[in-house]
């Protein structure tokens, strides 16, 4: 081989712009990595809490009633959600349980409350920031 047909990996001339530079950190939360610990630890060696600002619009949600299939008995089904795990449908469905006084659970990515609460569940769901549409009868 000839060496005049080598690249060259000795760095270089640096880029000639930086394609980061027209991002902002606005907004994200500040990591401090002085601790000599692992990060993601909080005093006292506690997990440490992300701070998660509930935002404005979480994305649209259909919340229907049901009655098919069930015996007659209404349920309300809330589904449509993106972007959030399976934990979380469950602590809001644990909270829209407890506003309503009745039971309900997560089956196959949508909460099913027992009877006809969509009220009650479209304004938890608005004061968590889904947008909460009625859909069906």
């Amino acid at each position: 081989m000839s060496s005049g047909n080598k690249i060259s990996t000795d760095g270089g001339a640096g880029l000639g712009q930086n394609p980061f530079a027209a991002l902002s950190n606005a907004g994200l939360p500040r990591v401090s990595t002085s601790g000599g610990g692992k990060s993601g630890v909080g005093a006292g060696g506690t997990p440490a809490k992300p701070a998660v600002a509930a935002s404005k619009n979480r994305g649209r949600v259909d919340v229907r009633r049901e009655t098919g299939g069930r015996g007659g008995k209404t349920v309300t089904v809330i589904d449509g959600f993106v972007g959030i795990g399976l934990p979380e449908k469950e602590q809001l469905a644990k909270t829209i349980r407890a506003a309503c006084g009745c039971g309900g659970t997560v089956k196959d990515g949508a909460i099913e409350i027992q009877g006809d609460q969509r009220e009650t569940a479209a304004r938890i769901l608005n004061e968590a920031g889904f947008r909460a549409v009625f859909a069906g009868g």
